[in-house]
């Protein structure tokens, strides 16, 4: 899985101090991180006149490099500050713009909106009448940039401080930060880009990207590219559409286990109605599948054969809800088991817990000693050894029956192909969002199986 690292406010903090301790100065990064941005900025919105907000610290001082770069590139920039610069870094980057500072409440609004106020590290709201202003300059502009975060937007944990400004771009530095990714900030962001800014950054906390999927080998068979076997509950059809999306997500066999033969699914997956639906000693099984479909009146003994199984499990839905007093027995599987709730179902299994939805994943992970994926359109993965992955925003589509079923499906395919349960979750939330995006706007739960072939043609 390829994907861009991702650091919290104190970890950005630490890693800028520790380039500036190896002999890189506060100026020259900031140089760098605004001559980026200027970069950035450029590209996306050419030459239009430009209103730069600077606020006092750092992220202001990264304004008043971008003006300068803008205005040699024969860009018209005004520069409007809250006040004067508080650190040393920013008054030279005001000095040497040179420009005119004008005051925010003074400012006309200009067709380029850039906002420079505060970027990483921001724990309290705005100053209302700011708040307001900046509002209003917002709304009046064409094009709306933000450096590094939206002001207004908590760095870590996605929490809007203050009314936000939708923006159609926003350039940070090094990395990605958590409110880049999670909701209800990341609908403010528009296109993110990072720019590389020369500061080593390293985290286990990274963003879902495309993955690579190695196609079969010429010694591949059937069983080599991963057994899935789904057991269906009461709703087959939920099961129906995991065990169609299973066998388009990679799974070499596919096996649907059900009272009654099922009707309406690929010819290419095992049905063998009659048998029981617990049996389950095929030591070929690559991902046990339980939970699409069940209802709270299903056989309950079904999660406990399962979970005795010895099988690499993912457990959805129906299964969730089962689990909750079974904790001690997850935790206790030889390899981790996959859960995929939505927020109901990850708080009625693990409570509401603190911090962001990074920290809730991570802890939830912890205590179940399996891969959560906390889901949502902001869905976070989460593995027992404390890695961690933040999806980008979800296809909005994907707020429809079934689409849950498919992306159970597609996990327990990847698991049952690599064995890497961490690996799988991710790989099984970006082909889910890429077939999303394939099948458009309208999609139903079955338009998105049918697009996974070209999903997966994309990371081979």
């Amino acid at each position: 899985m390829t994907g861009r690292t991702i650091l919290t406010a104190a970890e950005m903090r630490a890693a800028e101090q520790a380039a500036i301790a190896a002999g890189t100065s506060v100026e020259t990064l900031m140089d760098r991180a605004g001559r980026a941005a200027a970069e950035a900025i450029w590209r996306f919105a050419g030459p239009l006149e430009a209103l730069i907000l600077c606020g006092p610290g750092n992220n202001g001082g990264d304004g008043y490099v971008i003006a300068r770069a803008l205005v040699e590139r024969g860009v018209k920039v005004r520069v409007a500050a809250t006040g004067e610069p508080n650190g040393e870094a920013a008054w030279a980057a005001r000095v040497a713009w040179g420009g005119e500072t004008e005051t925010l409440e003074g400012a006309a609004p200009a067709p380029l909106l850039i906002d420079s106020l505060f970027g990483t590290g921001l724990a309290r709201p705005l100053d209302a009448a700011l708040s307001e202003r900046l509002g209003a300059l917002a709304a009046a502009a064409r094009v709306r940039v933000a450096v590094d975060l939206p002001s207004g937007v908590a760095t870590d944990d996605g929490r809007i401080l203050s009314p936000v400004p939708d923006f159609d771009l926003t350039t940070t530095f090094q990395t990605l930060k958590p409110s880049h990714l999670l909701q209800p900030a990341a609908r403010h962001m528009g296109r993110i880009v990072v720019a590389d800014i020369g500061i080593d950054a390293a985290s286990d906390l990274t963003e879902i990207g495309r993955p690579h999927i190695a196609a079969p080998g010429p010694d591949d068979h059937k069983f080599s590219r991963g057994l899935v076997t789904v057991i269906a509950g009461g709703m087959v059809g939920a099961a129906a559409l995991a065990a169609a999306a299973a066998v388009r997500a990679g799974a070499g066999t596919v096996r649907l286990q059900a009272r009654e033969r099922v009707g309406n699914v690929p010819a290419a997956i095992v049905q063998k109605p009659g048998e029981p639906l617990d049996r389950l000693d095929d030591k070929r099984i690559g991902a046990l599948l339980l939970g699409p479909g069940m209802l709270p009146g299903d056989d309950q003994t079904l999660l406990d054969g399962a979970l005795n199984s010895g099988h690499p499990l993912v457990l959805d839905a129906g299964a969730l809800r089962m689990v909750a007093d079974r904790m001690d027995r997850l935790a206790a599987c030889v390899r981790p088991a996959i859960l995929t709730p939505h927020e109901g179902e990850f708080v009625a299994l693990f409570g509401k817990g603190e911090g962001s939805k990074v920290d809730r994943a991570r802890a939830a992970a912890a205590r179940s000693g399996a891969v959560v994926v906390y889901k949502g359109p902001d869905t976070v993965v989460a593995a027992p050894d404390g890695r961690a992955a933040i999806a980008p925003s979800a296809h909005p589509w994907l707020a429809s029956a079934g689409t849950g079923d498919v992306y159970a499906g597609i996990v327990a395919a990847r698991y049952a192909a690599s064995g890497d349960p961490f690996a799988a979750a991710c790989e099984a939330v970006w082909l889910h969002g890429r077939a999303a995006e394939l099948a458009g706007p309208g999609l139903i739960a079955d338009d998105l199986i049918r697009h996974l072939p070209a999903a997966i043609a994309d990371c081979l």
